[in-house]
This record gives structure tokens, sequence and C-alpha cells, in this order.
């Protein structure tokens, strides 16, 4: 019998108590699931399903694990631990990815559109000016993973011209594929939306800094629903008070974000609490019972993280 143990809050696991012993039925894996409360033998544990806020930090006594199977998209806090030398893999999970696009797209849409300017004062006067339409409305999509290139496909899909900043060249239909600091430069002097979904990586810190952030077209839009790391907080607002249109925010270095932090009253700033997607327990489950599975099997697990750059 495959031993499984659930390294995650508790209020986690009232979540993940119904719905993960099924999803392993159903993918065909005889397994008992024992939580760090259970204070179960280390070295009877075959596979973690891990948060990365979970109390378990050294993995070193888990002599038999053959893989961590996270519970969020982000992997930053988790992958850098040298104690771990098992596979970890990444959550990617439908409900995820949908909840995603549906956040991008939708304030795509409000930014593209103005909406704004007639939901937040009185509209005076009778402007009957329209908006251009998406083809003529460039977007950038910083981060080209599972979750960038569904967005991305999602923006093509309505029209808009999508060119996608990565680390390595993608072929997406429809989306022009740029990598280094020089497509850096390229997309964002040329977006007039800019969606930030890379990783966080050393390499990615900071990245939307003083001088990125000067590339960007004067009344262009960054939103950021991926991680607050990635943006340089104090060049963000100094550029906000400059030439940048507006700042859509979903994710930030310190959560929940403070009450005096700047961000939540500048007038070209909107906050929203970090709900651009959340994991879904029902169909998260069915993907950690799916690599365990294959994991059982002898097959490859499936979203392996590259931890290379992060234990350098």
């Amino acid at each position: 019998m495959t031993r499984v143990l659930f390294a995650a809050r508790p209020d986690r696991w009232e979540e993940y108590r119904g719905v993960l012993p099924t999803a392993l039925a159903e993918a065909g894996v005889t397994a008992e699931i024992v939580q760090l409360s259970d204070r179960p033998n280390p070295a009877s544990i075959d596979w973690i399903v891990y948060a990365p806020n979970s109390d378990l930090q050294d993995f070193t006594p888990y002599t038999r694990l053959k893989g961590v199977l996270n519970l969020w998209a982000g992997v930053e806090d988790v992958e850098g631990n040298r104690s771990l030398i098992a596979p970890l893999c990444r959550m990617v999970d439908d409900g995820l990815t949908r909840g995603m696009v549906e956040w991008v797209t939708g304030h795509v849409l409000r930014h593209h559109l103005g909406i704004d300017a007639y939901l937040v004062r009185p509209m005076t006067g009778w402007d009957t000016k329209s908006p251009p339409l998406a083809a003529d409305r460039p977007i950038a999509m910083l981060g080209m993973g599972e979750l960038g290139t569904a967005c991305a496909s999602a923006l093509v899909g309505l029209g808009f011209p999508v060119t996608g900043w990565s680390r390595s060249p993608k072929t997406v239909a429809g989306v022009r594929s740029v990598t280094g600091r020089d497509g850096l430069k390229d997309v964002l002097s040329g977006a007039e939306i800019v969606v930030l979904l890379t990783p966080h990586t050393r390499s990615t810190e900071n990245l939307m800094n003083a001088e990125t952030l000067a590339w960007m077209r004067p009344g262009a839009v960054l939103l950021n629903p991926g991680r607050g790391a990635l943006v340089d907080d104090g060049a963000l607002l100094q550029a906000l008070d400059g030439p940048l249109g507006h700042a859509t925010l979903d994710t930030f270095r310190v959560e929940p974000l403070p009450d005096d932090h700047p961000f939540r009253t500048h007038p070209k700033v909107t906050v929203t609490p970090h709900i651009a997607s959340t994991t879904r327990p029902a169909t998260a489950a069915r993907v950690v019972a799916e690599n365990i599975r294959r994991g059982e099997a002898g097959m490859p697990l499936l979203h392996v993280v590259d931890r290379s750059e992060a234990l350098q």
C-alpha cells in the first residue's frame, strides 16, 4: 500500500479530506493518507502532498520519498530547499488555469474598453468616441508557462495581438515569441497592456523595475496576477506618478497588503486580494492522484520542476 502524507495547514485538510481519497481510488491507487498531526514515521512515507506554508520544512528524514506534489502553482518557497532531493511537481490544475484566464481576460477587457471611466466618476458631456478594436491593442504576456500560455491563447481568441516573453522560445498559435533582454525591451515598448505571469526566481526578482517600467508605453497598463516579488514597488509607484497609465495588482510582497500601503489609495492602482486564481480541491486532487498513479507505475511524473537555478 502506498503511504501519502498530507502536509498542509489543517484547514486545507478539511477541503481535501473528502476529495483526495476519492480521486486516489478512481485512479486505481490503494493508499493510506496520514497527516503531520498523526506523527507518522517519515521513513514510511512514499509521497507528500504539500503546501509550502506547512510545518514540514526538513525533508531529510523522508528516505523513501518518491515525490513532493505541490498544492500551489507557485513553488518559489520550496524549490530552493536543499533537503528535498525527490522530484518536486508544481500544481497545474484545470480549475486554477480557467480561473486565471477569466481574471486576466476580464481585466484586459476592462482596461481595453475603458470601463473605469464610466464606473468611478459621473459622466459629463457625451463623448461618442469608441475604443479601438482588440486587433489594435497589443498585449504582452511575460511568462509563457501553463498559465501564461492559456491566457495568451484566450486573448488571441478575442482578437488581440499577443507577444509572449519567456526564457526559451515557445510555439503557441497566434502568439509571437521573444526571449532575452532584447526581447523584453521589444515586448514592453510595443504593448499597451502587460500581463505578468512569470515564475518568481532569482532572475525574475524585480523584473519590473525602474529601467523596465520606463520601457513601457506612456499610458500602458500593468496587470500582475503572478507574484508580488516580480515588481519593485517603489519603482512602480514612481512610474505611476509619471506616464504609466494604471496597475491592477493581485499579488504582493506582503499579504494581506498592509492597510497603509500606498497601493491601496493610489488613484492609478487597482488592488484585488489574491483572487486571480486558486487551486480547486476537487480538480487538484485528481492531478495529485494521477501523478501518484504514474509514479507507482514507473511512468514519468507530470509538471516536474526544473530546480537547477534555485539550487545554484
